[in-house]
């Protein structure tokens, strides 16, 4: 929900009506991320979270960016924009484990990778519980292995970004429910998990297979309370943009969003994150702008029709067994 969808209004009604909002940290300032947990805190009393990126070092091939650069300056030329700098940065990373050591969400998750032994115990030592994302066993072990509190395990009909730690691995396909039962199998730390979940039925599903609670993101992106952008809360109603699909071609990383012509173009897109984010942003605005749906990136999961405009207390309650 970074970006954009997440806001402290979104977190607040989600909490107040007994779920556990989140407010997404990434591509944000500390200073941002600070003043939305003090809004969330003056709307609500429940309990909620702030989520992380773990942006590990990554060094993309200069040729393949390179190559990469040109062939989206036709693009980026018809809309009139500047491609962006490529380049990496780690999100504010210590200034923002440093904020939440300070602030004391109830929960900080972190996804993309997993944070040090170091940072989990800390968070622990101030009453903080973590949660770190993940879409494997093999990233689950390491994550309890760690100090992880709890895990989100994420399937791959989630929406956005996925958590794969590894930025070159492609993304695993194992059905949700079997990734559920396959991590709870090898950890002793509660789980949630989610990816493609939309309803009651779903949120049941889970429960049975042994999770706490079902992480849902795309349900919301046409809350009242969600800053969703117009042209992707029109592009969710569209009825030509109904199939989904994974994408490296605006960020470097794999996510999930609605299929258009700048996803089937760029399909051999290279791996580099947060390189490639930083480079396409400014076409990635211009399009939005533009409503141009056929570049703008709209960030979906499988279950993205389901979705639906109300405000979030009313979605929440929808999607209790």
């Amino acid at each position: 929900m970074a970006g954009g969808p997440s806001t402290p209004a979104l977190a607040a009604a989600v909490s107040a009506i007994g779920g556990l909002g989140f407010l997404a940290a990434g591509y944000q300032t500390p200073d941002e991320v600070a003043a939305e947990v003090d809004a969330v805190r003056a709307a609500t009393t429940g309990p909620f979270g702030v989520n992380l990126f773990v942006v590990e070092p990554y060094e993309p091939e200069a040729a393949s960016l390179d190559a990469y650069r040109r062939s989206l300056q036709p693009e980026a030329s018809r809309l009139g924009a500047d491609l962006g700098e490529a380049r990496w940065d780690d999100d504010y990373w210590q200034t923002k484990v440093d904020l939440v050591l300070d602030v004391r969400p109830d929960v900080v998750s972190f996804t993309f990778g997993c944070p040090s032994v170091e940072v989990l115990r800390q968070l622990a030592d101030r009453g903080v519980s973590s949660s770190v994302t993940v879409t494997s066993v093999a990233e689950a072990r390491v994550a309890v292995a760690r100090g992880a509190a709890s895990l989100s395990v994420q399937g791959s009909h989630a929406g956005g970004h996925r958590g794969t730690w590894d930025l070159e691995t492609d993304p695993d396909t194992t059905p949700l429910s079997d990734l559920v039962s396959a991590v709870l199998a090898v950890v002793d730390v509660p789980v949630v998990a989610g990816g493609g979940i939309h309803g009651p039925g779903g949120v049941s599903s889970l429960i049975e297979k042994g999770a706490v609670a079902a992480q849902i993101g795309t349900a919301y992106l046409l809350a009242e309370e969600a800053g969703t952008n117009a042209t992707h809360r029109a592009a969710l109603k569209d009825p030509t943009l109904t199939e989904t699909t994974l994408t490296r071609a605006y960020t470097g990383r794999w996510a999930r969003g609605l299929a258009n012509r700048f996803m089937a173009e760029h399909v051999g897109a290279p791996a580099g994150y947060p390189h490639i984010h930083h480079l396409t942003s400014p076409l990635r605005k211009a399009a939005t702008a533009a409503g141009d749906m056929q570049v703008a990136h709209l960030w979906a999961g499988t279950g993205h029709a389901h979705a639906r405009a109300a405000p979030a207390a009313d979605i929440t309650r929808s999607l209790v067994p």
